[in-house]
């Protein structure tokens, strides 16, 4: 793709040392779409390039005077999205921050298929325009910028290839940054210092998220923002932004911002107890995971993107044929003391009541039940058509976790050893608690995990950990992080009660958009004790708990149900939730705002499901445009009644396909249509 340099203005201006043509805004016609069948292209060398989606909305343009910085502009629908921004590394083997020349580009269009079971739609096809800048430094050292540009996502990374001898780089720091316009607000969670928390256990992406901040307020700790990082442009539209494809090869990353500029950085030195440099390193020739951008002038971009997938492949096939489904959680409600052989007969009877593929044993089993006791466990819970997961702690280097088994999954020795002993037992899964950092060494160790449990046949769950970017695709054995103020705080504290409602209408627009979500809901008790009469009172409706396990998607869901729930929960409570699925074909988003409201439709096979909640202090009528849905079928409606009591009806859309619904404040509305 060739650019006239008609398209230059003669007017300039300087920002953070990079001067740009002024006010700048490119529409679809000088952004032509890649054909499909062309194949790469290769332009000469110039100080910019420019790469649209394939419907031209979406433009990003990369601009690089001789000898100096490398920066890059966004606009959708000819409206400035991001303003000049910096791009670049500093690495060992050279600095590619400055003295930059642009030598020159490449092209092609990008059309792809894939099919994947444990995210939010089953069949994906990702078409992209993707542009490959080539660079020089001032010593000769060259670098390659990737950009690749669909119709509302932008995935760029850096490729480094031999430096003349130099094999290997750290990456010292990365310029890479993200400058929003000054209207812009954001939904942010700050990351949290390093060593504290329980058992000094931190940083496990559960801070709380403040929503419609300015840019210009500090974040909490100090220590910026963990991903995925949602802003506001005004009435331009929506950004998400985070990245993907990170493995044993770098290390996971985060924001700081100065203003309206927030940059890339690197994990605390204090991170896993100061074990592991902050730093990443790989050999050359090598790249940087990918970096990614979803741009919406609604939200529904945002909720419904695949760009974390898109970009990335599968790291290693498996023999083994992995199922997600449903399971029970005795510790969520009942706590430490429930890891006994008795309490957990009682879970897996549970489970099987609800026709649930799983129970989850958490931490202490090893001791309060036994590895040969757990072994009779095991052959019970089989006898029910129910498959165990056991809970092990990551380690104990770098935390103070007393909670066993410790010092099982660090040790690949010792590991593979537990797995195979894991493995002949039968069991399903393993879930792994406690990481607290971001460093290339403990990606390294969720890596090792996941590749070593494949080798057993043992699917994994992440918790106390860091988000996933990319790994359903990456992992055909991963199944899940928490990485998210879960189910267990609103056990711990009546403040996250209070807030349930809030934090709901936020997942679905942050947290959830870029992967699994292993949240641990759906309580039916009121309170959230083992009694159900004493500890945190629930303020949301049944309804509202319904609703929450189509909103929050994630392949194995562990509710929070409890063994009394079958004699004092509605009856049509159990019925829904013992039909409810945990995988989807297909996610719509239908209406919402984050932290207030939101409504989500999900399709499972032929099933529809659409749920709403409202996280306001009024009733909230939302009239739903259901195109989905068939007209003049029959809908099942879950709604809460005049004393916050469920129910279920039977309705039908109206004319148009529309449908409306007045939701009480912290209640909830879930329609099903077969």
């Amino acid at each position: 793709m060739k650019h006239p340099s008609t398209l230059f203005l003669p007017i300039l201006f300087l920002t953070a040392g990079m001067f740009w043509p002024a006010s700048r805004t490119f529409g679809r016609t000088i952004c032509p779409t890649l054909d499909k069948e062309t194949k790469p292209s290769t332009t000469p060398a110039g100080t910019e390039a420019t790469v649209c989606g394939p419907d031209g909305l979406l433009q990003v343009t990369v601009h690089c005077p001789a000898g100096g910085k490398i920066s890059y502009a966004l606009t959708y629908n000819g409206k400035q999205i991001l303003e000049p921004s910096p791009l670049g590394l500093r690495t060992t083997a050279g600095d590619f921050t400055g003295g930059m020349t642009l030598t020159g580009q490449e092209e092609r269009a990008i059309d792809e298929n894939y099919s994947i079971d444990r995210i939010k739609t089953s069949q994906v096809h990702y078409r992209a325009n993707e542009l490959t800048c080539s660079f020089t430094n001032g010593e000769g050292g060259e670098m390659q910028l990737t950009f690749r540009v669909s119709g509302n996502d932008v995935a760029l990374r850096y490729t480094l290839p031999r430096q003349g001898d130099t094999g290997s780089v750290r990456v010292l720091k990365e310029e890479t940054g993200f400058r929003f316009p000054e209207e812009t607000t954001t939904f942010l969670c700050p990351q949290s210092d390093a060593m504290i928390g329980w058992k000094r256990t931190k940083p496990s992406y559960e801070e709380e998220y403040k929503a419609d901040a300015p840019m210009d307020e500090p974040s909490l700790y100090g220590h910026g923002y963990t991903f995925p990082c949602l802003f506001h442009v005004g009435e331009k539209g929506w950004v998400l932004v985070s990245e993907t494809g990170v493995d044993s090869r770098y290390c996971a990353s985060r924001l700081e911002n100065s203003g309206n500029l927030y940059q890339i950085t690197f994990p605390m030195a204090e991170e896993n107890n100061g074990n592991g440099n902050p730093e990443p390193a790989f050999a050359l020739p090598g790249h940087t995971p990918w970096r990614t951008l979803t741009v919406g002038e609604t939200l529904a971009p945002i909720v419904e993107t695949t760009v974390p997938w898109d970009v990335v492949e599968p790291r290693y096939q498996s023999a083994h044929e992995y199922k997600p489904g449903r399971g029970t959680w005795s510790w969520i409600l009942w706590q430490d003391e429930s890891i006994n052989y008795d309490d957990q007969v009682r879970y897996v009877d549970l489970a099987a009541a609800m026709g649930y593929e799983y129970v989850l044993i958490d931490n202490w089993w090893d001791t309060n039940i036994g590895k040969e006791r757990m072994e009779e466990l095991i052959r019970y819970a089989k006898s029910k058509g129910v498959n165990p997961i056991l809970w092990y702690s990551s380690s104990g280097y770098w935390n103070d976790i007393v909670q066993g088994p410790v010092n099982r999954m660090d040790n690949a020795i010792i590991r593979k050893q537990e797995m195979a002993w894991l493995q002949r037992q039968g069991v399903k899964g393993i879930k792994v608690d406690f990481f607290g950092g971001d460093k290339q060494e403990t990606m390294r160790l969720y890596e090792e995990i996941l590749s070593d449990a494949d080798d057993h046949g043992l699917m994994v769950i992440f918790h106390g950990s860091t988000i996933l970017r990319g790994w359903e695709r990456m992992y055909p054995n991963y199944m899940g992080s928490e990485a998210v103020l879960a189910s267990e705080n609103l056990i711990f504290d009546q403040h996250y009660c209070d807030n349930e409602a809030f934090n709901a209408c936020l997942h679905p627009f942050i947290r959830n958009t870029i992967g699994c979500m292993e949240f641990g809901g759906c309580f039916l008790n009121k309170r959230l004790d083992k009694g159900n009469d004493g500890g945190s009172i629930r303020r949301t409706t049944d309804v509202f708990e319904l609703a929450t396990c189509v909103l929050f998607q994630n392949p194995i869901q562990n509710f929070a149900l409890a063994p009394n729930n079958l004699e004092d929960a509605p009856q049509v409570c159990l019925d829904y939730l013992k039909q409810m699925p945990t995988t989807w074909d297909e996610t719509r988003f239908i209406d919402g705002y984050p932290g207030r409201y939101i409504a989500l439709a999900r399709r499972h096979g032929d099933t529809w499901y659409v749920a709403a909640v409202n996280a306001t202090d009024a009733p909230l009528t939302l009239k739903l445009d259901l195109p989905m849905l068939k007209a003049g079928a029959d809908i099942s409606l879950y709604s809460d009644g005049k004393q916050l009591q469920p129910q279920m009806e039977t309705t039908q859309l109206q004319r148009g396909g529309t449908l409306q619904l007045t939701i009480r404040p912290q209640g909830g509305a879930v329609l099903v249509q077969q």
